[in-house]
Formats: C-alpha cells, sequence, structure tokens
C-alpha cells in the first residue's frame, strides 16, 4: 500500500464516520419525530372516544327526556282514568276499565313511573306540594289528604304530590301564651 492509498483510505473512513454520524442525527431526529405524531396520535384517539362517548350520553338523555315528556303527559289521563272507576260501580263496564287502567298502570311503571306514597307521612318539599293546611292533633307536617298524586320517573320527581298537611293544635307550653303578654325584654 503506498501513502498515497493509505491517505485516500483514511480520509474515505473520516468521511464514512462524518456520514455515520449524520445519518445516526437524521435517525434520532426521524425517531423523535414519530414519538411525537405516535404522541400526538394517541390524543387524538382519546379526544375522539371522548367526543363518542359524549354524544352517546347525549343520545340517551334525548331518549330520556322524550320518555319523560311522554309520561308527564299521560298523567293526567290515568288521573281521569283513577277518578272515573269509582263511578263505575254499578255499571256492567267496569270490568274492562279496571283492566284497561291497571294495564296502563303496569305499563308505566315497567317504564319507571312510581307514585309518591303520601298519606300519613310527613311532608317533604322535595315529593310534596302543600295546598292546604288544617287544624289537627296529628304533627306538624302530617300530610293529613292527598289532592293529586305525586310520581317519580326513574327516582327523579315529574309531579309531586298536592297535599293537605296538619297545623298541631295541641296545648302551648307557655305560661303566657294567649294572655296578650309581651314576653320580649
Amino acid at each position: 500500500m503506498t501513502g498515497e492509498e493509505g491517505g485516500q483510505e483514511a480520509d474515505s473512513r473520516g468521511e464514512g464516520a462524518v456520514e455515520d454520524a449524520r445519518l445516526g442525527k437524521e435517525l434520532d431526529e426521524a425517531l423523535r419525530l414519530a414519538g411525537e405524531r405516535l404522541t400526538r396520535l394517541q390524543y387524538l384517539q382519546a379526544d375522539f372516544d371522548n367526543y363518542r362517548k359524549s354524544l352517546e350520553r347525549e343520545r340517551e338523555q334525548v331518549i330520556q327526556l322524550a320518555g319523560e315528556a311522554l309520561v308527564r303527559d299521560l298523567l293526567p289521563v290515568l288521573d281521569d282514568l283513577d277518578r272515573a272507576l269509582p263511578s263505575l260501580s254499578q255499571e256492567k263496564n267496569r270490568e274492562g276499565f279496571e283492566l284497561l287502567t291497571r294495564k296502563l298502570h303496569r305499563t308505566l311503571e315497567n317504564h319507571g313511573l312510581k307514585s309518591i306514597e303520601s298519606h300519613g307521612k310527613r311532608f317533604d318539599p322535595n315529593f310534596h306540594e302543600a295546598i292546604a293546611k288544617e287544624e289537627s292533633d296529628e304533627d306538624d307536617g302530617t300530610i293529613l289528604e292527598e289532592y293529586q298524586k305525586g310520581y317519580l320517573l326513574r327516582s327523579k320527581v315529574i309531579r309531586p304530590s298536592r297535599v293537605k298537611i296538619a297545623e298541631h293544635t295541641g296545648e302551648c307550653k307557655e305560661e303566657n301564651h294567649g294572655k296578650g303578654k309581651d314576653n320580649r325584654d
């Protein structure tokens, strides 16, 4: 090997090392860029999944609201049927009418409708609407009479019970009650 050939070989090794370093940097840059793009793609996939789940929840809410509106519209019909039943005591169509009423009740119950129990219970503003008060020996706030039945649809009150509540009239324990004295200091 001559000196010239050795120099060319050293130059080509030097150029090869420079080329390897350049290719290594390009590879590192390409790997970094691929990692960034993979991360962005994963975020986009997660965003899309969240969007899809959000659309599904909204769709279910729309269906529930539509069902709630239908049940709410049927409540007056249910009330009319319940009120009409007692007046049919002598008629031969009473059995069919009772069957129809029970079937409507059962169908609505299968879709989540439940009546609110009221008579004799404590007044709860979350479930009851007090439209009258009456003096009574019962405790304050006891429901004496239900004027209109209230309903829950899947644990949501869609119509509160309209009720009459008791105002306790028992003896007052204060000595000066009713004697016209002012007890203020």
